[in-house]
């Protein structure tokens, strides 16, 4: 027993598989008395992987394995079965052999071999070589028993090391296949983490990249245009170039271009003397005097008219001008920041704004993403504009799953500043601290919204272009039943919108195309599809009736 209790220390250490085998075989051979000990392991194809045995090294370069001829072999892998042969000189299965054995252990030799097995299979094989004394006469069934208990735990060692290392080649593949694709794969630069901004709430792509924009043009002082729809949070955008430069610690100013008029407005930026006007009873300093050192920001500049265009041109060429009744030149360091929601290129080309003055305040061009370009981040402004409203009102209102969906769906053409009227106002007339689907003004039809993309008006892109009718869809309730889309869509088109005539607020309708490809998606399941879409199963079966698609059955 303290063969087998070595035997089995030496197959449990860690150590490549063809070593252990030997170290075992030289256990057999040193505590056992058994000679020419070997074990072979088979591949599988039937040979010999490895060949392991201890002590046999031979001048005449002979291998261990000559000692045991493939006739003995293939019956011990055939049958399974032990055999023992007293005297391989008198056994014909060794004739090839015997001439290596009797010059190694002289004339009176005997054989015992095992199989050994995994999983029911044979996988290789345990032979001796005894010297026979006649003299003290001799029992092979000792023999077999303890050959059997060590083939076993040889085939449960093989077994593991062959598992372990089918997993390593495995997991070489895995890596050499992830290797290949990485190389394969252009390389994309990393892309820079945001810089935090107050007011500014988003984690799209879109936001993320206007915010590494304004970090970058905050380093120097050029003129920044911020050109966005109306309520895209313009103004946050400035002061944020404005926080991250070094002008910070002198001042911001803002005007808006639009609510004063040319007089007025004249005076605002420039200042005025005493007595340059009725009720000028005091000297004045303007916005840009203000600002010195800091930055003015001129909202609305599309909206000033074409003489004010000219002023304000020498003031940018020159950075200098003189207050309104005086004669004195002032001139300033100011960084400029200009914004507008118009199209400017199409009002140069009308001659509605000044092409030198266009090209001097499109310096740096900055574009703001409307909100329907950044849905992900719906749920955050709404969630924002919630608690700023339970911290004013001293309320603990929040949203239910269905309400911020409900958000996710909506256009806002009014972008952010809409979200957030739309948000306060869903808030105060809420009947219950959890706000749900059915407290939004368009699950009544009393949202308006959608009126504001019947005009014609043009906005802040180049080539910006009002959305198609298909965005028109059906409406959220079913308190007009029997009115076809279209009537909705002509009503409103036409400016025949009233509140009392049961028509809900249109909602996006989605291209035809698309609504196949998510047909095809579910499986032609309308439900699924819905889901798939983020649209209603109303919405998508009034589709599918719009466009004539016929749905598949399975």
């Amino acid at each position: 027993m303290f063969g087998i209790y070595e035997i089995s220390k030496i197959l449990t250490a860690p150590a490549r598989l063809e070593q252990a085998l030997t170290n075992v075989v030289g256990v057999l051979s040193s505590f056992l008395e058994m000679r020419l000990g070997m074990i072979v392991v088979l591949d599988q194809k039937g040979d010999p992987e490895i060949v392991a045995s201890s002590g046999w090294a031979d001048p005449t370069q002979r291998r261990a394995i000559e000692t045991l001829p493939s006739k003995v072999l293939d019956r011990l892998v055939a049958t399974a079965m032990p055999i023992v042969i007293q005297d391989v000189c008198s056994e014909p299965l060794f004739a090839d052999a015997v001439d290596v054995i009797t010059e190694r252990l002289g004339s009176r030799v005997s054989f015992v071999g095992v199989a050994i097995k995994s999983d029911s299979r044979v996988i290789g094989s345990l032979s001796v070589h005894r010297i026979l004394d006649q003299e003290r006469g001799y029992s092979f069934d000792n023999d077999l028993r303890l050959l059997a208990m060590i083939a076993n735990l040889v085939g449960q060692t093989v077994k593991l090391h062959r598992m372990l290392s089918m997993d390593r080649q495995r997991l070489l593949s895995e890596r050499a296949s992830l290797e290949k694709a990485l190389d394969a794969r252009p390389f994309v630069t990393p892309r820079r983490a945001a810089p935090e901004v107050a007011g500014i709430i988003g984690e799209s792509a879109a936001i993320h990249e206007v915010l590494e924009t304004i970090a970058a043009v905050a380093k120097s002082n050029s003129t920044v245009l911020l050109r966005g729809e109306s309520g895209t949070g313009k103004e946050l955008f400035a002061r944020a170039v404005h926080e991250l430069s070094l002008r910070r610690p002198k001042p911001f100013i803002k005007v808006n271009c639009a609510a004063l008029p040319e007089s007025v407005l004249e005076s605002e930026l420039f200042g005025h003397e005493r007595g340059a006007f009725t009720g000028a009873l005091a000297q004045r300093a303007g916005r840009f005097e203000l600002a010195h050192g800091g930055t003015l920001l001129l909202d609305e500049i599309g909206e000033i008219s074409s003489a004010f265009q000219a002023k304000l041109l020498r003031v940018l060429q020159e950075g200098e001008f003189e207050r309104v009744g005086g004669t004195r030149t002032l001139k300033v360091d100011v960084r400029l920041i200009f914004a507008t929601n118009i199209n400017l290129e199409e009002a140069v080309a009308k001659g509605e704004f000044r092409a030198d003055l266009y090209y001097r305040i499109s310096v740096v061009p900055v574009f703001l993403p409307p909100l329907r370009e950044r849905p992900g981040d719906v749920a955050l402004l709404a969630q924002n504009f919630l608690e700023q409203f339970n911290s004013e009102n001293k309320r603990s209102q929040v949203f239910s799953t269905s309400a911020i969906e409900t958000l996710q769906r909506c256009y806002f053409p009014g972008n952010v500043r809409e979200l957030e009227n739309c948000v306060r106002r869903t808030a105060t007339l809420a009947r219950e601290e959890k706000i749900v689907d059915k407290d939004f003004a368009c699950a009544s039809g009393k949202c308006l919204s959608a009126l504001l993309w019947t005009s014609s008006g043009s906005g802040a892109f180049h080539g910006r272009q009002n959305p198609p009718a298909d965005l028109l869809a059906r409406p959220a309730t079913d308190e007009v039943k029997g009115s076809p889309p279209e009537a909705l869509t002509s009503a409103l088109q036409d400016g025949e919108f009233a509140e009392g005539n049961g028509f809900a607020p249109a909602r996006r309708m989605i291209e035809k195309e698309r609504l196949i490809e998510g047909m095809e998606k579910a499986a032609w399941v309308q439900a699924k599809a819905a889901r798939l879409l983020g649209l209603s199963l109303r919405q998508v079966n009034y589709a599918l009736k719009k466009y004539n698609i016929e749905v598949k059955r399975f």
